[in-house]
């Protein structure tokens, strides 16, 4: 079951930015995953703006694939730097319908 992880960033510091761009979206593909998007073209079309610098959605094969990202110690260093220099909210979500009428998701 796919699982896509919505990374919502607010920069605080951007000397990180650099380094975690070109580098770990080849993590991303070791563990199966890969960007759908990385932009900070952002508009809030409904609620309250927040102050997201970007806003990253990417898609992995499952829920271990994600983990095994998250943990792998190639990773840590640019975790460490964004945690550093970022106000980051991860969020996970499936590929289900949790109302179930939608023919081509699972029910959920």
């Amino acid at each position: 079951m796919s699982v896509f992880l919505i990374a919502d960033i607010k920069v605080t510091d951007d000397g990180w930015v650099g380094e975690y761009a070109a580098n770990v979206h080849r993590l991303v593909e070791k563990h199966g995953g890969k960007y759908l998007s990385r932009s900070g073209n952002i508009e809030t079309l409904e609620g309250a703006d927040k102050d997201s610098t970007l806003i990253a959605l990417l898609e992995f094969p499952n829920r271990q694939a994600v983990d095994d990202f998250a943990q792998d110690p190639d990773y840590a260093p640019y975790g460490r730097a964004r945690q550093a220099g970022s106000v980051s909210n991860f969020h996970l979500i499936d590929d289900t319908d949790i109302a179930g009428t939608i023919s081509y998701l699972p029910a959920g």
